[in-house]
Formats: structure tokens, sequence, C-alpha cells
């Protein structure tokens, strides 16, 4: 396998409960780190409702732009939880209980002294050719269709999904990064940064502004497969931010949460 290959990815993050507010997501900034350690880039991120027309459409379309797409949300014990549903129905399979999956359920459920319904093995239901993502927190295992991987909402059961779907993955360029922050406010800064940017284009050079204590200042963060061109691009931009009148800062000025005041 090429170690410069390209590998990409989506998280479609999925339910009503996050786009309402009710609920603050964790599972993507997950996603993101962990995907960037086995060089796999996450090149969309996108919440849908619990809309079985909307789940399925964003599956379809994200499944064939990137390597892996990644859900989460949708596969529990109630009415809402229609995930499984819409996955089986965007690869044109049929939905069945995942006699594994049921196994493993019903001694989950036993072994805890509760009873077995309909409900809780709602959470058995795979597409028909679905290999599954097995998990030790909840023992209600994702599971994986093609390039698309389904897991949990829970940030914990999510986690050990993902776990699982690791040796399915194909490795790509792990992307480096290093920040570099300053008082110097983005439109004093501009012109040469982007002439910075421009001289190094396997490189991503993201400004990010920032006002504290006073005074306007900005992180900037560079990207690429490369630590020797980070380096050197990153050396440039101390002597910019100097220029400017500013104090480089590696690692980059911390700036406590915005709390809206």
């Amino acid at each position: 396998m090429s170690e410069t290959r390209l590998v990409t990815a989506a998280a479609l993050i999925i339910g009503n409960e996050i786009l309402s507010g009710r609920t603050h997501d964790v599972n993507l900034k997950f996603l993101g780190v962990e995907l960037n350690k086995l060089g796999i880039q996450v090149r969309e991120a996108r919440v849908v409702p619990d809309d079985e027309n909307e789940i399925i459409e964003a599956v379809n379309q994200c499944r064939k732009k990137y390597s892996y797409v990644f859900t989460t949300g949708g596969i529990g014990p109630t009415h809402d939880d229609i995930t499984a549903d819409c996955i089986a129905k965007a690869f044109g399979q049929k939905l069945i209980h995942h006699p594994v999956a049921e196994k493993l359920l019903r001694e989950r459920i036993i072994k805890m002294g509760n009873e077995v319904t309909e409900a809780r093995l709602r959470m058995a239901r795979t597409p028909e050719n679905a290999e599954l993502l097995i998990n030790e927190v909840s023992g209600a295992p994702g599971f994986k269709v093609d390039n698309v991987f389904v897991m949990a909402g829970i940030p914990r059961v999510m986690q050990a999904m993902f776990q699982a779907a690791i040796p399915f993955l194909e490795r790509g360029v792990t992307m480096l990064s290093h920040t570099i922050g300053g008082y110097v406010a983005e439109g004093a800064i501009a012109i040469e940064l982007e002439s910075l940017q421009n001289n190094y284009k396997d490189l991503d050079i993201g400004s990010y502004p920032f006002y504290f204590g006073g005074r306007p200042g900005s992180n900037f963060v560079l990207r690429g497969p490369s630590l020797g061109r980070i380096d050197e691009a990153a050396g440039k931009l101390r002597v910019i931010i100097s220029k400017l009148g500013g104090d480089p800062i590696d690692g980059g000025v911390v700036v406590p949460e915005d709390k809206g005041n």
C-alpha cells in the first residue's frame, strides 16, 4: 500500500437533539483526531435530522465521494432510531435481525437481569450484508456496509465501536500540524500570509483570530504531511509576525473560551 495515498472520510452526525441544541456533539472532534492518526482526512461533516430521506441522501452522496463514511446516532431501541433502516435502503438491502448481534444482545440483557423485549432487540437490526462492530461497552454492536460505518451516538459507546472499525480501514497520509500565535491582527498580516500560502501549496495555513486582553491577535495553524516543510514555513511565519511588531508564540496564544459576554 502506498504511503502517499489520499484517504478521505465524511462524518454524518444524526439526530434532532443535536440540531435543537439539546445535546452537545463531541463525536466529530474524536473522529477528526483519531482518523488523522490513521492518515484519514475528514473532508466533510454534516448534522442530519432523524428524517429518512435526508439520511439516505446524505449517505449516498458521501459514500460515493469519500473513502469512508462514519455515522453516529440513531441505532438505539426507540421509534426514532432509524439509521439502520436508512442504511439498508441506501444500499438496497433487506433489514434483518443479525443473528450474531441478536445473540450478543440476548446474552447481555439476560446477564443484566432485564427482560428481552422487541424494543431492545431493535438494536440487533442491520442490513443483510452488514459486518458487525463489536463493542464491550453496551453489548449492542455497530456495523459496516461497504465503506459506511454505523455507530452509536453515545460517545463512550461510539468510541468502542470505532476501535472495532480500525482493522477495516486503509491508512493514508497522516497530517502533521504546528501552531504559532501572536498579537497581530488578521488585516495586518493577510497579504503576507497569502504569499506564504502560495509558496507552500502543499501545506494548509489557517488563520484563527481572537481578541484577548484588549488586543487583537491571531493563531496560525500550519498543516501538511511533511514536518520539514512545516518547520520551514513556520520559520518564515515567525519572521513575518516579528516584522509586524508581534512576538511569535509557538503553540499559539491560549485564549479563554468565549462565553458570549
